[in-house]
């Protein structure tokens, strides 16, 4: 990668089967594994952080909720730098800032330092989900940037994944700064090979002068209701998936069901149905329409966390599967279509999706898991079904055939 952007007005977008679609699509995956790998190792060794710290789950969960809060605050800021500097460049400047705090996290000696280190982490993550929607939404061609967008998103479930499986096992058998660590170097490995793979773009830069500035292309893009309901599924979708994710930990160690740290860290396996299910709603976006198919993977995720209140661990699992799945498609959906539906500003339209998705994260986790300890899990199941169902009626603005058309 010698050059960052190149003028090619004649141009339609890399083509899927491509030698630079494959290598933009293996960069994202990858870049995808490094950040969100990091920036959700702490979640599957929350136990273990509470009870080392002796404080509470939802203190404990700020480590998870202070790196989200770091990513919200910091995406419009890295849509404008991607758009002084080109997109490949920010998002490796990005991943490699990151990586180097993820290595500095296990030398955190207090709770404070810890979470203030996990926020300027989860700040300089920000990056790649700030431009990764808007650099393939530009360099792909438009009939393949819908497989291309859930590409990306499965990449993110991996990274996630592989955070929290590999802490988990690590951390009790040695202590949770080794477990974090040990996710850091893997990270630096797949960032390594993001730079190597990801190809230079071929348009050229949004204009700095003369056009909309930042506040105009901000205002615009939340003046739209429909980007307003993209921005809404981002928020409630993320909130509640991560309240799950946060707190299932906790009821699983408590009784009846009884399970150590190294079982519990294994639900996040979980997240290879949303690898697979990100990438079929894609997929079926094509066919069906991106509406139809987010409303029916809204209601996936409705049916799976109404199976985690049973006391049978079976259905316990197979709720978060079903829920995992659920969520993994419906934000392939929605963070794609946000792409698509932004005709001018494409990377501030991004950074407003995960600036409301983060913010749902760290608001709403945070706040689940205040109900979870005053109410139980099934209230807490209660308020996350709440969530995706005001998420779906709010998604109705969508369903609009101008919204549709907005989506081919």
């Amino acid at each position: 990668m010698t050059i960052d952007e190149a003028t090619d007005t004649d141009w339609d977008g890399h083509t899927r089967g491509s030698r630079e679609y494959r290598r933009l699509v293996a960069g994202l995956l990858l870049a995808g594994v490094a950040t969100f790998a990091q920036l959700y190792s702490v979640q599957g060794i929350l136990p273990l952080i509470a009870s080392n710290l002796a404080i509470t789950p939802s203190q404990s969960s700020l480590a998870v909720g202070c790196a989200t809060v770091g990513v919200a605050v910091a995406v419009l800021p890295w849509s404008v730098v991607a758009d002084r500097v080109g997109r490949v460049r920010a998002m490796s400047i990005s991943i490699v800032t990151a990586t180097v705090l993820g290595l500095v996290v296990p030398l955190s000696t207090s709770l404070p330092m810890l979470l203030t280190v996990r926020f300027v982490e989860g700040a300089a993550l920000g990056g790649l989900p700030a431009i990764a929607i808007a650099y393939l939404s530009e360099e792909v061609h438009r009939r393949n940037t819908a497989v291309a967008a859930a590409t990306y998103v499965s990449g993110t479930t991996l990274g996630g994944l592989l955070g929290r499986i590999v802490a988990g096992p690590v951390a009790e058998y040695t202590n949770w700064r080794i477990g974090t660590l040990t996710v850091s170097i893997i990270a630096a490995v797949a960032a390594i090979a993001f730079l190597r793979l990801a190809p230079a773009p071929r348009r050229a830069l949004p204009a700095r002068d003369g056009g909309p500035g930042l506040g105009k292309r901000v205002t615009t893009h939340l003046r739209d209701p429909g980007m307003r309901a993209l921005f809404g599924q981002a928020f409630l979708l993320m909130g509640g998936f991560v309240t799950v994710y946060n707190y299932l930990g906790f009821r699983l160690e408590a009784a009846p069901f009884g399970l150590p740290q190294s079982l519990i860290s294994l639900i996040f396996i979980a997240y290879l149905s949303g690898t697979v299910s990100s990438r079929v709603a894609g997929q079926l976006a094509g066919r069906f329409g991106r509406s139809a198919v987010l409303a029916g993977s809204t209601g996936v995720m409705i049916a799976g966390v109404a199976l985690t209140i049973a006391h049978s661990l079976i259905v316990v699992l197979l709720g978060l599967v079903v829920f995992t799945m659920g969520f993994f498609a419906a934000h392939a959906i929605a963070s794609g279509w946000t792409g698509h539906r932004a005709t001018d500003g494409r990377a501030q339209a991004a950074s407003l999706y995960n600036l409301f998705y983060y913010g749902g994260s760290s608001i709403v986790g945070w706040t689940g898991g205040v109900v979870y300890q005053a109410y139980g899990w099934s209230a807490m199941a209660a308020f996350v079904i709440a969530l995706a169902v005001v998420a779906a009626l709010w998604a109705l603005v969508l369903r609009s055939p101008g919204a549709e058309a907005q989506s081919a």
